[in-house]
């Protein structure tokens, strides 16, 4: 940064650095502490300390050269890692630099941060064990939508940000599209819910016997339960409500699949004599 202004000799047109720390060392006016101040109140600080020393300073602040900081974000973004910025960058901002959040995050941010940086202007702030790192847990949704846009703080050199995952449901066998589905803020849904996630059940599922399994509270144990697919879509059997982890799974009907098999093969047969009857 360069600072001018008038009767201030020692201080204007000379390049000066602000530190790892956000300290400002200056002739006269000592060290000050710049971190975290826009422009106009850092002239703001600078002409209050050197009026002591001059009648009326009216020194002006212009930044000459950015440094880069690094700032880590962590979790479930696109693009993870240790982003180098210049100037200042909110939250939101730097998950935009990483990529932003992926389909699976989770709804909280955990900022951290040194506390030679000082602790963060944030509700539910609190020490980490270690008792060296200020931390605190935003919900990602809040700064987002702008609900609560004074929690979409400016982020510090080496301060780190880590996106949640959000709970998962597994929806497996005869399905249209099986795979795990992140089940957001609910943290739950229905088995009606999870079929349609997973684009519906094939023409071989037997829906009758479908199984709900989910880990036991006995340690490397699983609980099953059958689940009546028909039934349930049918009406004729209340829904049934998955919990973060479960694995609905929806077996094949073997003599579904030798129908099928038999189709095909008739289909099959059926357009081989079409053709060598035209022949």
């Amino acid at each position: 940064m360069v600072i001018n202004g008038l009767n201030a000799e020692d201080l204007v047109g000379k390049p000066m650095r602000i530190d790892a720390k956000g300290e400002l060392t200056l002739p006269l006016i000592g060290t000050v502490h710049a971190g975290g101040l826009t422009i106009p109140q850092l002239e703001t600080l600078l002409n209050s300390r050197l009026s002591v020393f001059v009648k009326h300073p009216q020194l002006i602040v212009s930044v000459s050269e950015y440094q880069s900081q690094p700032v880590s974000v962590v979790g479930a973004v696109n693009n993870p890692g240790i982003h180098q910025i210049q100037g200042r960058k909110t939250i939101v901002e730097m998950l935009s630099l990483a990529g932003g959040p992926r389909v699976d995050a989770g709804s909280a941010v955990t900022l951290t941060r040194s506390l030679d940086q000082g602790r963060l202007p944030l509700p539910n702030e609190h020490l980490d064990p270690s008792g060296h790192y200020s931390t605190a847990e935003i919900s990602l949704r809040d700064i987002t939508s702008g609900a609560r846009p004074g929690e979409n703080i400016f982020v510090m050199p080496h301060d780190v940000l880590a996106v949640s995952r959000a709970s998962m449901i597994y929806v497996i066998g005869e399905v249209n599209k099986a795979g795990g589905f992140p089940i957001g803020d609910e943290n739950a849904v229905t088995v009606v819910q999870a079929l349609s996630m997973a684009q519906g059940c094939e023409h071989t599922a037997d829906m009758r016997h479908a199984r709900i399994i989910r880990n036991s509270q006995i340690p490397n144990k699983r609980e099953e339960r059958v689940c009546d697919l028909q039934k349930i879509l049918n009406g004729k059997s209340p829904d049934i409500t998955l919990q973060a982890d479960d694995i609905l799974y929806v077996p094949g009907s073997t003599g579904k699949k030798i129908a099928l098999k038999a189709l095909e093969t008739a289909i099959t047969t059926g357009s081989g004599i079409a053709i060598w009857g035209i022949r």
